[in-house]
């Protein structure tokens, strides 16, 4: 079923549906050649007024273009076919008038559940759009219904969406009823603990496979006061996003400002105190949920659980955050939250033996690779092919923490001794040697990338971790092409929708037998989930974007809809406190101040990986990377 949601689908005084905001040529997308249309009146005692409005919507229709079979009116005349008229429609209308007149027609005729399994379009107008709803908001129209304090301003209707209209802005906006002006002395009051949503005739909101977006100029009341949402040829996209951890790491929080300027309801569950949330974070949620700890899955079900009870319907479960993919994972399965991962995919793109299926249904080339669960005989035969060295890393597992380089045969029998507990949760695979870079991408619900970019780690992380070192790398002004071919196949063979990636790739410095060339690209690892620490940061500047607003434009629209700017190189140093350097803080800011675009600490959970001091910096030409990075490090 598609729903539209109309004040009126005409602008005032014209004959034909509107076609601004692209309104006729949606519904007409929706529907089939020679669509039978069903009218339900608003009206249905009063015959003239039915049949007035009867035959104004059939010469809209028909100026429109609008290929139909038949249309009929369903009052109190034909009331009893009800059920058949139902099921033989294509396009059902639910006419305009007094809200509560037509509210109890459609009980009496059993509306609700005739409507039940319906595949065909549903179009609102005005007071139809406002029966739509679960729980209608019947707002006082009539005289005399301000002032009567026995007049049920909430009725249960259609239960087709949970959205509730006050329709016609324009015509609306001052009217005063039983002395009581509409807005101000009604339905702003009534707006505590409810939310309304108004636009001119010409806006309307469309909702189809479980998306609610709104297009056109519009404003929402909640909380007893009004702010626009949408301008004219905009939209605003109504879903209900639970981000868990929103607060870690300490940019996540953009993530959700951006999702909320879409229109997006933000509910964050993380185990700090509100007062302790970031200003920009408490800015960019709707709700939060405290939990004492995030490692308690029955604690954040309940979290979740609560919000699904107040605000309905949860269409999007994400943290972009590596540590919690299981958990979301499990809570999309509980919640039958399809816009994720499931439970049944993790084991995929968290265990890097299961990934070594993919790459092979990919054709994609990989290093070699055997489970420690395997045993140390069939590790060691493995090794005798692969020759030495090997890295044992853990099988689950992210970044360089508990990866080992083995050089040698004693390495790894003192490997297997100092693992004899725990080595099946290891693989060991062969080294391969060449430039570490990743592909880094937003892909949408039709696996098209929206966002690319591509970092340079002249120094794996493991190497930094290991040996101390600082940590520098840099982000590309473009992705090469064969980088971009193997990084979109590689989305394709794990059927990855709607998601940040960040895809680790080996560029050879040498010809490698069953792997490849010189310059060619072997996938390493995917990461369902934005790079660590300020890389995001570093793919703005780098791009003149917001990759933060790109990922909250694919959840809700599927698209991008973020344009760039002037392309640069930005390139990282993050510096050691236990080191000593030849430049200081300051003599960095005098030479690179006007080119940083970031100085500040970083977060002691990432220093092991990142450095304790960053310097983030934006060049013109890539040759200032290297004189950017001596310049720090030595």
């Amino acid at each position: 079923m598609t729903l539209f949601l109309t004040g009126s689908p005409t602008r005032y005084g014209q004959n034909h549906f509107t076609a601004d905001n692209g309104f006729l040529a949606r519904l007409m997308a929706e529907l089939p050649p020679r669509a039978r249309v069903l009218m339900i009146s608003a009206a249905p005692d009063d015959v003239a007024f039915t049949d007035s409005v009867l035959e104004g919507m059939s010469t809209c229709i028909l100026n429109s273009g609008i290929d139909t079979s038949e249309i009929v009116m369903l009052d109190r005349r034909n009331a009893a076919k009800a059920p058949e008229l139902v099921a033989r429609a294509h396009w059902i209308v639910l006419c305009g008038g007094h809200v509560p007149t037509q509210n109890r027609f459609i009980h009496e005729i059993g509306l609700r559940e005739l409507l039940k399994g319906f595949d065909g379009v549903i179009m609102g107008c005005s007071a139809g759009s406002m029966n739509c709803a679960d729980l209608v908001y019947s707002h006082p129209e009539l005289p005399g219904e301000a002032a009567d304090p026995s007049y049920r301003r909430w009725l249960r209707g259609l239960g087709l969406t949970d959205i509730n209209l006050v329709p016609h802005y324009y015509q609306v906006r001052d009217a005063v009823i039983d002395g009581k002006r509409l807005f101000e002395d009604v339905a702003f009051p009534d707006s505590y603990g409810h939310r309304f949503y108004t636009f001119p005739d010409g806006g309307y909101i469309m909702v189809k496979d479980g998306r609610s977006t709104l297009f056109g100029e519009a404003w929402e009341i909640s909380g007893g006061a009004m702010h626009k949402v949408s301008e004219e040829n905009k939209t605003y996209s109504f879903m209900n996003l639970i981000f868990i951890s929103p607060h870690f790491p300490d940019s996540y929080w953009q993530f959700c400002a951006g999702a909320k300027r879409n229109g997006i309801n933000v509910l964050g569950i993380a185990d700090t105190p509100w007062e302790n949330l970031s200003q920009g974070l408490r800015d960019s949620l709707t709700d939060y949920y405290k939990v004492n700890n995030l490692e308690d899955y029955n604690e954040v079900y309940r979290a979740v659980a609560w919000f699904a009870h107040k605000y309905g319907k949860i269409d999007w479960i994400e943290s972009n955050n590596e540590y919690w993919l299981e958990q979301d994972a499990r809570l999309r399965t509980d919640f039958n939250v399809t816009t994720g991962i499931q439970t049944d995919r993790i084991s995929s793109i968290k265990n890097k033996s299961e990934m070594k299926n993919y790459y092979r249904e990919g054709g994609i080339p990989t290093a070699r690779q055997i489970k420690g669960s395997e045993g140390p005989a069939k590790v060691k035969a493995f090794v005798k092919k692969t020759g030495y060295p090997v890295i044992a890393k853990p099988d689950n597992g992210v970044g360089a923490s508990g990866t080992t380089k083995i050089n040698s045969a004693d390495e790894l029998e003192a490997w297997f001794q100092s693992h004899a507990e725990n080595y099946s949760l290891f693989v060991i695979e062969e080294f391969i040697t060449g430039l570490l870079v990743s592909y880094d991408a937003i892909f949408n619900d039709r696996m098209e990338p929206v966002f690319e970019n591509n970092t340079v780690f002249p120094t794996p992380i493991m190497n930094i971790v290991h040996d101390n070192l600082d940590t520098c790398y840099w982000t590309n002004k473009t992705v090469p092409a064969k980088l971009a071919e193997i990084g979109r196949r590689t989305v394709k063979a794990f059927g990855i929708k709607s998601r940040f990636v960040h895809l680790e790739f080996f560029q050879l410095d040498r010809d490698r037998e069953g792997l490849g060339k010189k310059g060619d690209y072997v996938g390493l690892e995917v990461n369902m989930r934005p790079p660590g620490g300020f890389t995001p940061d570093m793919m703005n500047y780098a791009h003149s974007t917001d990759v933060f607003q790109i990922w909250a434009d694919m959840v809700a629209f599927g698209e991008r809809r973020k344009g760039f700017g002037e392309q640069f190189y930005c390139a990282y140093v993050g510096r050691r406190d236990s080191h000593t350097y030849k430049h200081s803080h300051m003599e960095v800011l005098q030479k690179y101040g006007s080119a940083l675009t970031l100085c500040t600490r970083m977060n002691p959970a990432l220093a092991d990986d990142l450095g304790d001091q960053v310097y983030i910096a934006r060049l013109k030409e890539k040759k200032d990377i290297d004189s950017f990075f001596k310049f720090l490090t030595d």
